[in-house]
């Protein structure tokens, strides 16, 4: 039987993500009343298929690098106010990339040059010098940088530990039902979203369903468009702590991350948890909702890591696993509210960047929802952006 909803809520948010959560978790500390409604469990889609990754040392000065050194602060902060029982494995390991020569080591210098001017904190290493963090890798590099402020989290503890705060502020959190509709008022406005367990009236929806997020803003009449980016990532046997102890890549994953390409890209990232296994990620290809294995995918992400940490070609990969990054062609998200349906405010279309990107995520949504002033410029990642196509069915049908 449909439920009854005591009194129009502020806001439902569609998605039980990290991001989803953290847009629940801001705007209920903003006095805000908030539903958050998913087809699945917390952390079911792209969140739960992610390793955590707190990233600025893979974004060029913009936008996107803003966004990431706010959260980087909001996560530490997040990290001290949770209480023990939500912890969320924050660890501010540090990352390492790797320039195999010397052309790759001057692009990364000048990378490294304009990320310096943003405000993030890079140190480049000669030859010599990487081993001295990390003792188990290759020789042969011509050299890299170091970045402290590259952090993790568990990603599913982190969305899961942000709900639980949002619901003991009065959140909602309604889960294993699918958004049927988004509800519109007689202007249009979006006013909340139908499942099969009735309607939830609100005075704003707001779209965290990243890679399905353009479907979503489908229902509502507008246009998103968010495409699947699939990625899978190797987990190996429990290793002795501390082999491997930062985040460490080559530089060329940098260019796969700002590349457009739908064929099978991969470039290793390497990194060690606190149960002991190994991740190696991530590849990168736009295949649809396609979840079949690759296994040129995993021969190319095992040889690459091997390359990076030859320790590694004697460990057993124990299983491997998917997910599908919300791709938008840009490469930055959208964030805000949409220009064509009032009342809709969309948070998706992070790609790989959503867990780190998430408490800014959040806080640009309650502050688009409250009227407050933004905390980061807000209008590169207007989802107006994006022009309808001339197929596009027109917003604002009544339901």
């Amino acid at each position: 039987m449909p439920t009854k909803q005591p009194a129009p809520l502020d806001a439902v948010i569609i998605g039980a993500g990290v991001v989803g959560a953290a847009c629940a978790y801001y705007a209920t500390r903003a006095g805000l009343s908030v539903a958050v409604v998913d087809r699945g469990p917390v952390a079911g889609g792209t969140t739960g298929a992610g390793e955590g990754n707190l990233l600025v040392s893979d974004k060029e000065a913009g936008p996107e690098l803003g966004l990431a050194l706010l959260s980087l602060r909001l996560w530490r902060e997040l990290a001290t106010r949770l209480p023990p029982e939500d912890a969320i494995e924050h660890e501010p390991k540090g990352g390492l990339v790797v320039a195999p020569d010397e052309t790759a080591l001057t692009a990364l210098r000048a990378f490294a040059a304009g990320q310096r001017a943003a405000g993030v904190e890079t140190h480049e290493l000669a030859a010599g010098e990487l081993t001295a963090l990390e003792p188990q890798l290759a020789p042969g590099p011509a050299g890299g940088f170091h970045y402290p402020q590259d952090a993790q989290v568990q990603p599913a503890r982190a969305a899961a530990a942000l709900l639980r705060a949002a619901r003991r502020a009065g959140a909602l959190v309604r889960l294993g039902e699918q958004v049927t509709a988004v509800l519109t008022d007689a202007h249009g406005a979006a006013r909340g979203v139908r499942t099969p367990r009735g309607d939830l009236h609100a005075g704003a929806v707001v779209n965290a369903a990243g890679t399905w997020g353009g479907r979503i803003a489908a229902l509502a009449g507008t246009h998103l468009p968010v495409l699947p980016r699939r990625g899978f990532v190797l987990v190996t046997e429990p290793l002795p702590p501390g082999l491997i102890r930062h985040k460490v890549y080559a530089a060329d994953y940098i260019a796969d991350v700002a590349s457009g390409s739908a064929g099978l890209q991969s470039s290793a990232v390497v990194e060690g948890t606190p149960a002991g296994p190994v991740l190696i990620g991530a590849t990168r290809e736009r295949v649809g909702f396609d979840r079949t294995l690759s296994p040129e995918a995993l021969r190319r992400l095992a040889r690459q890591a091997t390359a990076l940490f030859p320790v590694l070609a004697d460990t057993h990969a124990i299983r491997a696993y998917c997910g599908f990054r919300p791709y938008l062609p840009d490469h930055l998200p959208a964030i805000g509210p949409d220009p064509r349906v009032p009342g809709l405010h969309h948070a998706c279309g992070h790609e790989g960047a959503g867990i780190g990107l998430a408490p800014a995520t959040g806080l640009l949504v309650t502050a688009a929802l409250t009227g407050a002033r933004p905390p980061v410029p807000a209008e590169p990642f207007s989802p107006g952006r994006f022009p309808p196509p001339d197929d596009a069915p027109t917003p604002g049908a009544p339901s």
